[in-house]
């Protein structure tokens, strides 16, 4: 026996505040889904942001993980505010998520991007925001480097700095939860689950060096980063 369908009812739905993005305010009736029976008049304000697209870039000719340094006020009173980050940018009206990864790449870090693999995507907190966010790889060839003295728009004010870190270290600091971003945190344990991404051309798996043991996630030391920027 086929299960019922669910339904929803807006009864009303109001922009609350509208600037560069929107809340806006339902009212709505639906069917429950641990009982019997249907909510009436439930209220919810959602945050309505648009979409987002991340990347995490590596450089796969020096086995260099690529990622993004830069304040971010919404950070700033829990912590860190400067935030080490993957790379990433809203996507436009009309825009597929491939190409704001493609146009955020070279915007903020300066590289184009050839091949892109979609990692993931979803709601980012389905509670009370409409956003969905798309999770890229970006293998580069270290040439593809184009705009060494990219930072982000200044129309924009952004202040983006590239940062650099090898990819055992990089996943050395996954493993210890040092980075306080969710999207890097994400993408660093998709590129472990598969050791033979982006791989060097001629090197074996047994020929990589042994990790070395993490520090404990409790103690986050300042990343030994590179910083890239001519």
């Amino acid at each position: 026996m086929a299960a019922k369908k669910r339904t929803v009812d807006i009864k009303s739905r109001k922009t609350v505040f509208k600037g560069r993005y929107k809340v806006e305010e339902y009212l709505f009736d639906y069917d429950r889904v641990a009982k019997r029976g249907r909510l009436e008049d439930v209220q919810r304000l959602v945050f309505e942001r648009g979409d987002s697209a991340a990347a995490l870039i590596h450089d796969v000719e020096r086995d260099v993980i690529v990622l993004a340094e830069q304040f971010r006020i919404a950070t700033y009173d829990k912590g860190p505010g400067y935030i080490v980050e993957a790379m990433a940018g809203s996507v436009e009206e009309d825009e597929e998520p491939e190409d704001c990864i493609r146009r955020e790449m070279m915007e903020e870090v300066g590289y184009r991007a050839d091949k892109l693999i979609l990692v993931a995507n979803g709601y980012v907190s389905p509670g009370s925001s409409s956003e969905r966010i798309f999770l890229y790889y970006a293998p580069v060839a270290t040439d593809d480097l184009v705009d060494p003295k990219a930072s982000g728009l200044a129309a924009e004010k952004e202040d983006i700095k590239r940062i650099e870190f090898s990819r055992e270290d990089f996943l050395d600091r996954v493993d210890a939860a040092f980075f306080d971003d969710a999207k890097v945190m994400a993408l660093g344990f998709w590129l472990k689950s598969q050791p033979d991404q982006g791989k060097p051309a001629g090197l074996k798996p047994q020929q990589r060096k042994p990790a070395s043991a993490p520090a404990p996630a409790q103690a986050k030391a300042k990343p030994k980063a590179r910083t890239s920027r001519a």
